[in-house]
């Protein structure tokens, strides 16, 4: 594993982006600034587009240089906006983006296509909100941590039904298997419970089954699971917070492997909660300690990081869940940040999930080495942690 040494790349990279504003102040036409990771001049990867605050975004489509304007000169709080995000979902056309608010007791639901804002929640509060997942119908599953189950609302927002089962404890993530017909509930549980396992259950509410049995840091154990992530293979991805690792299930709920660690290298993590899937099969996992968001491909193998902490638009604070759309458009709940930061994927093939050995011409031997990043796009801010 290699190891980074502590910069303050973050704010570094914001000092410059200011410098660069103020250059672009004296000229009559500038490209508009850009904030992509890895930085230049290498190929970027993933670009941030906006931030999701409240119901005025709906009508713009700003551009970084005017969300870091709008940052610095103080915008007054809106109203409809969002305090703390701590569930996503994108629909099947990535029309609609779902953003439940723990605070509001509400699910804030963004129709970009049509340039609408709802909410869930608002004539009948929602007993904490955490977790959200979509089914075919787009059907919205609600995990309510203060009533142990989840509400399930038809597409014209109505509730349907309700989902429980006496042995859940403190559910928090959510994902729904559509082909399987399965429904994963991360049972997070307390300090002091038994268990701390996904609960498997049947479209009919019914439980059938459970992932992990007593808490603890061995394969399949877990301790204070959180956020949940299926790829189309129907694999589960589940971070496993308090152990800083990432664990993959078979369809089967069968243990595959796990990746990460505590630490503050490459690779590792300090509090893994949002997880999810791109369209190549590579792994998202959003670290609220460290305030950025890793990429791991299908061998658990990283391959950049994007985010960092602090205010201004495109970085960090403390993210939750993570949710990615098919034209891998990535949504990341920014906790402390009271909003959803939107990035996208670019200049990217399936070639670049993999990491090539090539040939050192000084020894002869074979290193590893990942076209996408580099180990300078790597290096993390020890002040990035909580």
């Amino acid at each position: 594993m290699r190891r980074t040494t502590h910069s303050k790349v973050g704010w570094i990279t914001a000092i410059a982006l200011l410098l660069t504003l103020a250059g672009c102040a004296t000229a009559k036409k500038e490209e508009p600034v850009r904030l992509v990771w890895p930085p230049p001049p290498l190929a970027a990867r993933i670009e941030f587009v906006r931030s999701v605050i409240s119901d005025e975004d709906l009508n713009k489509d700003t551009t970084f240089s005017q969300n870091l304007l709008n940052f610095l000169a103080g915008e007054k709080p809106k109203a409809n906006r969002i305090v703390e995000p701590m569930g996503l979902a994108v629909s099947d056309d990535g029309q609609r983006l779902y953003v439940s608010d723990f605070a509001q007791l509400e699910v804030f639901v963004f129709d970009f296509g049509k340039k609408t804002f709802t909410k869930i929640g608002e004539q009948e509060k929602l007993a904490r909100p955490v977790g959200v997942a979509l089914d075919g119908q787009e059907n919205l599953y609600v995990v309510e941590q203060e009533k142990k189950g989840i509400s399930v609302f038809d597409h014209q927002q109505k509730r349907i039904r309700f989902i429980t089962d006496p042995s859940i404890e403190r559910p928090t993530g959510i994902a729904l298997d559509r082909e399987r017909g399965k429904i994963y509930l991360a049972d997070t549980g307390h300090t002091k419970s038994k268990e701390h396992t996904i609960k498997i259950l049947n479209l009919a509410g019914e439980l059938v089954g459970k992932i992990g049995k007593e808490k603890g840091d061995g394969p399949g154990q877990f301790l204070f699971p959180t956020y949940l992530a299926l790829d189309p293979k129907g694999n589960l991805y589940v971070t496993d917070t308090l152990n800083s690792r990432v664990q993959m299930f078979d369809p089967d709920g069968k243990y595959v492997k796990s990746f990460g660690q505590r630490g503050n290298a490459w690779g590792m993590f300090d509090k893994p909660k949002g997880v999810a899937v791109d369209s190549f099969g590579n792994v998202y996992v959003a670290d609220s300690g460290w305030s950025n968001v890793q990429i791991f491909n299908q061998k658990g193998e990283v391959l950049l990081f994007f985010g960092g902490r602090g205010p201004i638009p495109g970085m960090l604070k403390n993210p939750t869940a993570v949710a990615i759309d098919k034209e891998n458009r990535i949504y990341v709940a920014d906790y402390l940040n009271h909003r959803v930061e939107e990035y996208r994927l670019v200049n990217t093939t399936a070639q670049d999930s993999f990491i090539k050995p090539v040939a050192d011409t000084k020894g002869g031997n074979l290193k590893e080495k990942n076209e996408t990043t580099t180990i300078s796009s790597t290096e993390r801010n020890n002040n990035e942690r909580r």
